[in-house]
């Protein structure tokens, strides 16, 4: 039930969404009936996404879709619709630019499957998924930290969420997707790294990087203030001094 709407008032508190995540020409994967689009107004940065669903061609495969072409990939509630979810997560990875970054969300096996597989609430779902279970009840369990270790060195992983905020526990079984509240799912985050950072084996600041006059003294100050408070306190040891507060 319109997943991809309720994560938007949460995703606009979130200012990564507005200012680095959502940035530039996008893929919204799987999108129909509920497009990242009807939205794109909100994410000011955004400047185009496309809706690719069924008619557009195989979501695992991109096969119409350039290598390093997008800034983003969106998909919500695609990825278990998947014959093989590890080789579209890879196609996915391959048509982002390097700094793009990858936005999915899969639903979460105990919150939304609930212990029974295969999925009595979504008869095409193919896979169930969690964050990381060294056992799951599912025989088609994935388990997402390893599922993106999978993807080798040019993945960045910048966030794995269990989106469970609206849901609640005490329920008997029922498809709490079918509330307006709840999302019953895992969301993660994934940053192409370019390929200078995988041979240097991460992210490093730019060596050319230049400060302007206002940065450079205001920075130099936050330097200076340190300096200032280690010296006035040189003689007393950090947490020690339990006089009374109240003293004038």
């Amino acid at each position: 039930m319109k997943e991809c709407s309720k994560s938007i008032a949460r995703r606009l508190q979130d200012s990564l969404f507005v200012r680095r995540y959502f940035v530039g020409h996008g893929l919204d994967l799987g999108g129909k009936p509920d497009p990242l689009a009807l939205y794109a107004e909100l994410f000011p940065l955004m400047r185009s996404v496309k809706t690719w669903d069924k008619e557009e061609g195989d979501a695992e495969l991109l096969e119409t879709v350039q290598d390093e072409s997008v800034d983003f990939v969106h998909s919500s509630h695609c990825l278990e619709h998947l014959a093989e979810p590890r080789r579209g997560l890879a196609h996915w990875m391959r048509v982002l630019r390097p700094g793009g970054f990858l936005i999915v969300t899969v639903p979460d096996e105990d919150l939304y499957e609930q212990g029974h597989f295969p999925s009595t609430f979504n008869k095409d779902h193919k896979w169930t998924f969690t964050i990381h279970k060294c056992a799951s009840w599912s025989t088609r369990s994935i388990n997402v930290t390893e599922l993106l270790a999978g993807l080798g060195q040019q993945a960045e992983i910048e966030r794995i969420m269990l989106l469970n905020a609206g849901y609640r526990y005490h329920l008997p079984r029922y498809d709490q997707t079918l509330t307006p509240v709840a999302e019953c799912g895992i969301e993660f985050i994934v940053r192409k790294r370019p390929l200078s950072e995988q041979e240097s084996g991460g992210r490093r600041p730019p060596q050319d990087a230049v400060m302007g006059n206002e940065e450079t003294v205001h920075f130099n100050q936050y330097r200076n203030d340190l300096e200032t408070l280690k010296a006035a306190n040189s003689d007393t040891p950090p947490f020690t001094d339990n006089r009374d507060i109240s003293r004038a």
